[in-house]
């Protein structure tokens, strides 16, 4: 037999250098699709993606999924003054992307321009509480507060307000009226953006920290979920991952497929409705009891969830700190809601389809956001639910803006809402019903104890004594409760659906982010 051992070896030279070729430029950027634009990165505003903020600007500390907190742009720090002193020792070899540098005097500039605009962030008690901030040498910040305050680090740790961006980027030093660029300390850098189609964000060439092994993130804007698994399929990009990017059923559709990974987080907040207990219809809390009643948390969960979403009982889950205090579940139960609404005076008339009271008859307004899928088909149930028992409920989908616009303006019956999910929950969520931020203050105006409810809150946050502070809680998580306020509807998960061989996907402790740094192919 002859070899030819002249062509064996070239042969051997071409695999050797297809391989090495291969090698050098594996795959080290993704494509991922978004439901909207990333708007304004501003970290100390609150318009932008917070992703996307993520990926360019951080914080002094990290919160990690244990409720534990380990150093980032701080190596250490220590609390003193009874709780109201905290002393942070930074890195020193930090810089901006446009390599102006990080210390104590930039990170107090970026602060003070938050406290500047204080009015803005009203829904953080820590604003507030803050006296002093001071850059006690190059690297060495200290701020005070006029309380002590337990949430303090993870307030600072959160993706807004309270990260750094680059002193050149301000405009005469501050940041509430707007910024010149968007430049961070973080393992990305803004690239190329499109309004409305694309933005790009390339590896921080300078970046201090561990160097991602996605060099390239291109996000896209697909605003349709059937569009957006369709890119998926067609490989026109490789990620989705969101809480309401993709309905149950194509995320289980999906599962089935051998091209796709599909991943859910555990749960990390709680979709519910917010009722008005101003409205006329809704002022009566044996309404909003009945109403509770009236829902199968059982069928929203394995009907429109297919059971990846468990059936809410109470306002937050149980695994939240101070939340779990052994509240009765508001059963489903359509005989006792028929009593419940009698004994408000909402009754049956012969000949009337409608429950009616002092001859007007049962009438509310749901609203939802439009671009989430889920919210709809929701509402759609409840609808008919409520035509059973002689309610009539009419239901109503507003683009994001216009539905978040109504909420704080307190223009609705009844409306979809979360809570804020870790490390957010129970603090954050509960502060911001303080004042009128959000839907939640206004829409508590009806209740007798509203003022108690407020003073509980404040209190809880600034006391030091643990078992006062669980006390001071569980009278506001069982007054929401039994108030029939929110309606607990399902505890919510993170999803996402990416190409098999896209790895390193994580789910934060934080559910607005997405650990691009982590993921690798």
């Amino acid at each position: 037999m002859y070899f030819n051992f002249s062509r064996i070896k070239s042969l051997l030279i071409v695999l050797f250098l297809t391989t090495m070729s291969i090698n050098c430029f594996a795959k080290d950027d993704i494509t991922f699709a978004n439901s909207r634009d990333i708007r304004d990165l501003n970290p100390h505003l609150y318009s932008g993606e917070m992703w996307a903020q993520n990926m360019i600007f951080e914080s002094l500390i990290h919160y990690n999924e244990d409720g534990t907190f380990s150093p980032w742009l701080a190596e250490s720090w220590a609390i003193t003054n009874n709780g109201k002193t905290y002393t942070f020792k930074l890195r020193k070899d930090v810089t901006f992307s446009d390599g102006a540098k990080f210390d104590a005097h930039s990170a107090k500039l970026n602060w003070d321009a938050v406290l500047s605009n204080k009015v803005r962030h009203t829904w953080l008690e820590m604003v507030r509480l803050i006296t002093e901030i001071k850059a006690v040498d190059d690297y060495t910040l200290q701020v005070n507060l006029s309380e002590p305050y337990y949430p303090f680090l993870i307030e600072i740790a959160v993706t807004r307000p309270m990260r750094f961006i680059s002193p050149n980027s301000m405009i005469d030093g501050e940041t509430k009226n707007g910024v010149k660029s968007y430049i961070g300390t973080g393992p990305y850098i803004l690239g190329d953006h499109k309004k409305d189609q694309y933005a790009i964000f390339n590896e921080n060439p300078n970046y201090w920290g561990t160097k991602p092994q996605i060099k390239k993130v291109t996000m896209k804007v697909i605003t349709d979920g059937q569009s957006r698994l369709m890119a998926l399929e067609k490989g026109e990009i490789d990620l989705i991952y969101g809480k309401n990017v993709v309905d149950a059923d194509s995320f289980e559709r999906f599962t089935k497929m051998d091209k796709f990974q599909t991943l859910m987080s555990k749960p990390i907040s709680s979709r519910i409705i917010l009722m008005n207990t101003t409205r006329p219809q809704l002022k009566d809390a044996n309404v909003r009891r009945a109403i509770e009643h009236i829902i199968s948390k059982k069928d929203i969960s394995e009907g429109i969830f297919n059971g990846s979403e468990a059936p809410a009982d109470t306002l937050m889950a149980t695994n939240i700190p101070y939340a779990n205090i052994g509240l009765k579940p508001y059963e489903y139960d359509t005989n006792l809601a028929a009593q419940l609404l009698d004994k408000a005076g909402w009754v049956k008339v012969d000949g009337e389809h409608y429950r009616q009271k002092e001859g007007k008859p049962f009438e509310i307004t749901l609203y939802y956001d439009s671009n989430t899928a889920s919210q709809k088909t929701i509402a759609q149930y409840m609808q008919n639910e409520f035509e059973e028992m002689g309610l009539k409920m009419n239901i109503h989908g507003e683009e994001e803006q216009g539905y978040r616009d109504r909420q704080k303006a307190a223009d609705f019956d009844m409306v979809f809402d979360l809570s804020w999910g870790t490390p957010y929950d129970p603090q954050s969520f509960l502060s911001a019903m303080k004042l009128p931020v959000w839907g939640d203050y206004m829409a508590q105006q009806g209740l007798a104890e509203k003022a108690k409810i407020d003073a509980s809150i404040s209190k809880a946050l600034i006391s030091t004594d643990e078992q006062e502070r669980q006390a001071l809680y569980h009278y506001v998580f069982e007054t929401l409760h039994n108030e029939a306020v929110y309606i607990p509807l399902t505890y919510e998960r993170n999803r996402a659906i990416a190409i098999k061989s896209l790895k390193g996907i994580e789910f934060a402790p934080s559910q607005y982010d997405i650990p691009f740094d982590k993921m690798h192919f």
